[in-house]
């Protein structure tokens, strides 16, 4: 497989410097345009995709290499790429899996894709500091495939004397700036930007980031830029299907975060996604397989505590046998209680809230054991986020972190993944397949027995 795939990564030199704003004021800009355009996030954020895909309508997608080789990664990219693909970074533009290292960096998605970077700069409160820090970015690796930078939280009287300053110093074009706009500014909570249910105006804010980035941006020059890279090639990425079944998938305002690639690897395999809500819904669809995914069920206890008939439902399915993956808030959803209010009691103890984050960042799962997800032996990556806990976390996996610190964690049985954890199913396919090959022997063993016998 080899496309064009016209791109460009825009990267920060650090949390907070305004690089999300800027991308989506490009992306904005770019759809106002009408060009056929895709965005993808490096690293393990679910909601800024969740975000490009509500709220400005274009494709939206995950790419990690902590997850993910290069060569899956790079089919991953060609697999979703529009005729305009633009990559927002993650952290700084070198932070990877340790101080020490770049690995599953913004710098190393650029060399994988083969991706020009454009840096993302917050220039408040500097002159020819700015320079500073760009020849910092410019010189740390090499190739550093930084090709140009974009200024934030600048003024338009300051921003020609900073750009000269720039690209005098260090040889690299300046492609524009935003100024501090307080009118378009972004709420975020815990990772990424809000759900975009949460946030009043957002289209409205888009507009006004995409008139401003029409006006200080050189949209043309940065599409110049992207159709400048190389064409990409990597092998197609496909499943065979195993067999149609119908797998349940909480969506609403409490269980929100899933990897798009992970529901598509999903309905590859032959399963038929079938929506519900533990808010709103009585009972579970009829299925042959669950999954509850990680959202924000902390800030709606009451309500999914209220509704004692879903709770029901899903305390009978799950312990009556039905194929179930419960991850993050969705395990939160499995246990005794949140903030002391009753949920479906499938597993022991309840959740509460610590006040900061909990065992934080990228690890690896090691199964003792066969279970739902895993064979014994089996090392499957994952991530967690979260400031609520468990009174009883579980101890079915070993969870073992970059840096070596390892512990006990969730439960994991024959018919049954939950725990804090967040799985990437293009990085452990065979997870995926083993829960919809689980699915299938569940409905088989359902059917009346002429269907039974017909399908075998």
């Amino acid at each position: 497989m080899r496309k064009d795939a016209a791109r460009l990564l825009i990267a920060g030199t650090g949390s907070g410097c305004g690089k999300t704003t800027l991308v989506c004021a490009i992306l904005q800009a770019l759809v106002n345009r009408k060009l056929d355009t895709a965005a993808f996030k490096c690293g393990p954020d679910y909601i800024d995709p969740m975000f490009h895909a509500e709220i400005l309508g274009i494709r939206g997608s995950n790419l990690d290499l902590f997850f993910t080789d290069g060569d899956r990664t790079r089919s991953l990219f060609l697999k979703h790429a529009g005729d305009i693909n633009v990559i927002e970074g993650v952290m700084g533009y070198y932070d990877g899996l340790s101080a020490a290292s770049a690995e599953a960096s913004a710098w190393h998605m650029a060399q994988v894709l083969d991706a020009p970077a454009v840096l993302a700069v917050d220039a408040r409160g500097m002159a020819l500091s700015a320079a500073a820090a760009v020849k910092g970015f410019l010189t740390l690796r090499s190739p550093s495939r930084i090709a140009g930078i974009l200024l934030n939280r600048v003024s338009a009287s300051r921003y020609p004397q900073i750009k000269s300053a720039i690209e005098s110093e260090c040889g690299v074009p300046v492609y524009g700036f935003l100024p501090d706009m307080p009118g378009a500014v972004l709420e975020s909570r815990h990772l990424g930007l809000v759900t975009a249910q949460e946030v009043e105006g957002l289209r409205s804010k888009m507009q006004l980031l995409a008139k401003t980035a029409e006006e200080c941006v050189d949209i043309a020059g940065l599409l110049d830029l992207m159709r400048n890279a190389p064409a990409l090639e990597a092998d197609p990425i496909g499943e065979t299907k195993i067999g149609d079944v119908r797998v349940a998938v909480a969506r609403d305002r409490a269980f929100c975060f899933y990897y798009r690639e992970n529901l598509e690897l999903l309905e590859e395999l032959g399963a038929s996604l079938v929506p519900f809500s533990p808010l709103e819904d009585d009972a579970l669809p009829e299925c042959d397989g669950l999954y509850i995914g990680g959202g924000y069920p902390e800030l709606y206890p009451e309500q999914l505590s209220r509704n004692a008939r879903m709770r029901a439902s899903v305390r009978e399915a799950v312990l009556g046998g039905l194929p179930t993956i419960a991850e993050c808030g969705g395990f939160m959803y499995l246990t005794g209680q949140i903030a002391g209010h009753p949920m479906a009691g499938v597993l022991p103890g309840g959740c509460v809230n610590r006040g900061r984050l909990v065992r934080f960042g990228y690890q690896q799962l090691i199964a003792d054991r066969d279970s739902l997800l895993f064979g014994a032996g089996d090392a499957v990556r994952g991530h967690e986020f979260h400031y609520w806990d468990a009174e009883q976390t579980g101890n079915a996996l070993r969870a073992v972190k970059p840096s070596g610190r390892s512990w006990r964690c969730g439960y994991a049985w024959d018919t049954l993944y939950a725990g804090f954890p967040h799985l990437y199913f293009p990085g452990c396919p065979n997870a995926a397949r083993r829960f919809v090959r689980r699915c299938v022997e569940r409905k088989m063993r359902n059917a009346p027995d002429g269907d039974r016998e017909e399908k075998l």
